[in-house]
C-alpha cells in the first residue's frame, strides 16, 4: 500500500547522504550486508569508505563492483589458468565470480583450441581503502525497536572501524547510556543539513577476533566467533558493494509532481518533502498523476561529487592479452 504520509526514514537517510557527499572525501552505499557469517542478518543504512594510499589505483579498474571471490582466487596476473581448474582448485570462485570479473575487466580470458584460460588484468590493492565507517539511522528515538542490540552486535563484532548512530531527536543523557559507549552519536536535521557530533566514536578493533550475532531464539542466543580473516574478507566485500553501488540507488517517480533535487533526490512537489518512490508514490496515491518520470543520473552527480570514477581507463591489455603466457 502507497503511503505519502510514510515515516520519513528514506528522506533522512538521503539527505544524510547527501551532506557526507558534499562534507567530506567518502564513498558512499546505503542499506548494505553488515554480517560476516550471514551477511544480510545485519544491514548497515549507510556505510562511508574512507580513501587508502592506492585509492586512485583501484578507481582505474573499474566502477562496478569487483567480485571479491575474483580478488581471493587463485587466479594471478601472471600465466593464464585454465578456467575449469580455476574454478575447481578455488574453494572461493565459481563460473558466475569469473564471468562478473570478465565483465568489469579485473579479469580476461582466451581460449587455446578446446580451453578457456583466465588470468587478472592487474593486481588488486588491498589497501585502497584506509576506513570503513557503518551509520545506523534512527531519525526518532523514542522508537528504538532493535536499537540496542544491533549497535552492541556491530561493537563486538568490530567489522567496521567506526559506528555511528545519527538522529533528529534530541539527544538526552538517559539515551546515551542506553547506547554503548564505543558508538558516536551525531544528530542531524535533514531539513538544512546540519549535523552536530554529539559524541565521537571509538575506534574498533578489526583485525582481532570478534563475536557474531547468528540467531535469537526464546531462552538462548546463538554467537559466532569470526575470526581476523574472515572479518578482512566480509570488510573488502562491503567496500566493493559500496563502491560498485553509490546511495543513489532508486529512480524518481513516474509522475507530474515528481522533481529531482540538485543532489539528485526525489522530491514530489505536491507533498512538498524528499520521497521513497517505493513506499510514497503510484497509483494508489491520491495526488497521483502519471507522466514521464524526470532522470537522476546518479553516475554524473557521483563522479563530480566524489573521488569515484564513472569512466576509468581501464587496465585491460588489449594488445598482449595471454599468448604470451603460451
Amino acid at each position: 500500500m502507497y503511503d505519502a504520509d510514510a515515516p520519513q526514514e528514506f528522506a533522512f537517510e538521503l539527505a544524510l547522504c547527501a551532506h557526507l557527499e558534499a562534507a567530506t572525501e567518502w564513498v558512499l552505499g546505503r542499506q548494505l550486508g553488515a554480517a560476516v557469517e550471514r551477511s544480510g542478518r545485519r544491514i548497515m543504512d549507510v556505510v562511508g569508505v574512507v580513501p587508502g594510499p592506492a585509492f586512485d589505483d583501484r578507481a582505474r579498474i573499474t566502477a562496478e563492483t569487483v567480485p571479491v571471490r575474483a580478488v581471493e582466487s587463485d587466479v594471478g596476473v601472471g600465466e593464464g589458468v585454465a578456467r575449469h581448474r580455476a574454478v575447481r582448485e578455488s574453494d572461493r570462485l565459481h563460473d558466475a565470480a569469473v564471468d562478473a570479473a570478465v565483465e568489469v575487466g579485473f579479469f580476461e580470458t582466451e581460449r587455446r583450441k578446446t580451453r578457456e584460460y583466465v588470468r587478472q588484468t592487474t593486481r588488486y590493492p588491498d589497501d585502497w581503502f584506509d576506513r570503513l565507517v557503518g551509520i545506523e539511522n534512527k531519525p526518532d528515538l523514542g522508537d528504538p525497536g532493535a536499537l540496542d542490540r544491533q549497535l552492541r552486535t556491530d561493537v563486538s563484532l568490530g567489522l567496521f572501524d567506526s559506528v555511528i548512530l545519527a538522529t533528529e531527536s534530541h539527544v538526552t543523557r538517559a539515551h546515551l547510556n542506553r547506547i554503548p559507549t564505543e558508538v558516536g552519536v551525531w544528530r542531524f536535521d535533514p531539513e538544512t543539513q546540519s549535523r552536530d557530533v554529539i559524541r565521537e566514536p571509538t575506534s574498533l578493533s578489526t583485525d582481532a577476533p570478534g563475536v557474531e550475532l547468528v540467531e535469537e531464539r526464546p531462552l538462548e542466543t546463538e554467537i559466532e566467533v569470526v575470526d581476523g580473516d574472515a572479518k578482512a574478507r566480509s570488510r573488502r566485500r562491503v567496500a566493493e558493494r559500496v563502491y560498485g553501488k553509490g546511495w543513489r540507488t532508486y529512480d524518481a517517480p513516474a509522475c507530474a509532481h515528481a522533481e529531482v533535487t540538485d543532489d539528485g533526490r526525489p522530491y514530489c512537489t505536491q507533498f512538498g518533502r524528499v520521497v521513497d518512490p517505493s513506499r510514497s508514490c503510484g497509483a494508489d496515491c491520491g495526488a497521483h498523476d502519471p507522466a514521464v518520470a524526470p532522470e537522476v543520473d546518479a553516475d554524473a552527480l557521483r563522479d563530480a561529487r566524489t573521488p569515484w570514477e564513472g569512466n576509468p581507463p581501464g587496465v585491460r591489455r588489449r594488445q598482449s592479452g595471454l599468448d604470451r603466457f603460451k
